[in-house]
């Protein structure tokens, strides 16, 4: 998952400043605002985790099924909210590709390298996260072009309450985890 540094300190910049938007949005006053906004943080922050650059720091190899079983709880949690609504499904192959991830890294030799397959090529599974995180991100970026203003219009809305802001999180967390698995 780690790849050069540079790219590694960027990952790591975007997925925590979005963890950080994540938490703030855990004050909405909108309550699917608040639903997600954890799920998310959490995601944030432990993607950002994951992509620091393995020439600073190079996780212990007990860290790995600690990411696996946090985030298989939260896989847990997402399956069990996907009863009301349907982005909890993305919460939850979100929550699966890490434990993938981490799962790779804590068996994989190279892993103290930051290769976790060590150039053994693309695994089906790899892939067929890729090709849902693609999907994903071209989805949400289509979602974020401008609609017209309507007459009358909202009022302005906090920090927390801007679906167009959480929109864009949730497009940056989907590139990141593209770029996190590309690397895989």
């Amino acid at each position: 998952m780690h790849g050069p540094a540079a790219s590694g300190w960027l990952l790591v910049a975007l997925c925590a400043a979005t963890g950080a938007y994540c938490l703030l949005r855990l004050r909405s006053g909108v309550e699917e605002q608040r639903r997600t906004a954890g799920d998310e943080a959490l995601m944030g922050f432990g993607m950002a985790a994951m992509a620091v650059p393995a020439a600073v720091y190079t996780p212990p190899q007990w860290a790995w099924p600690v990411y696996g079983a946090v985030f298989g709880a939260a896989g847990l949690r997402a399956l069990w909210a996907a009863r009301v609504g349907r982005h909890h499904l993305h919460h939850l192959v979100g929550a699966a590709a890490m434990v993938y991830m981490a799962w790779a890294m804590a068996v994989s030799p190279s892993a103290a390298h930051g290769h976790a397959h060590g150039g053994s090529g693309l695994a089906p599974v790899t892939g067929a996260l890729l090709l849902y995180f693609t999907g994903y991100v071209l989805l949400s970026g289509a979602r974020l072009i401008p609609m017209p203003a309507t007459a009358g219009g909202d009022p302005p809305a906090g920090w927390g309450d801007r679906p167009e802001l959480a929109q864009a999180c949730r497009l940056s967390m989907g590139i990141a985890m593209f770029a996190m698995l590309i690397t895989l």
